[in-house]
């Protein structure tokens, strides 16, 4: 019954042992598995944090989007009012560019016309002088 004994003391303290082992190994574990959930949970916030960033930094460049696309209708519009207006200026240009061609058709004609009535009057002078020389001569010889 002794060695019974002694056998059930060395048993119950192996088995306190690997109790302790056992409970030494669980906080070992405990404590590694803390640590990781930490460190997921500060990965996790980080990942967290960057996509915040990210979606803010998305909807600040969909305004922005938004802004240049309303920029670019407005500048085109104006692009379309200005070649509008262009196209009447150059309508009116030409209008009056042909105007002035006509004028200019009719002020050489009326120059044309002018010279032309110079050179008769000068040759009709030209005959009145003669005239009048040949009248003067034949007064004096008179006188």
């Amino acid at each position: 019954v002794a060695m019974e004994t002694v056998s059930l003391e060395h048993q119950i303290q192996s088995v306190q042992r690997h109790i302790a082992f056992l409970k030494k190994e669980q906080m070992e574990l405990l404590h590694d598995l803390h640590l990781e959930i930490l460190r997921l949970q500060k990965h996790c916030s980080e990942l967290t944090h960057d996509l915040e960033i990210k979606e803010l930094e998305a909807r600040q460049q969909d305004v922005l989007d938004r802004e240049l696309e309303e920029k670019c209708r407005v500048m085109e519009a104006r692009l379309q009012q200005k070649e509008k207006d262009n196209l009447e200026l150059r309508k009116e240009l030409q209008h009056k560019e042909t105007l002035v061609a006509a004028l200019r058709s009719s002020l050489r004609s009326k120059e044309r016309r002018f010279l032309e009535e110079l050179k008769r009057r000068s040759h009709r002078v030209t005959i009145l002088d003669t005239e009048l020389q040949k009248q003067t001569e034949a007064a004096a010889y008179l006188s």
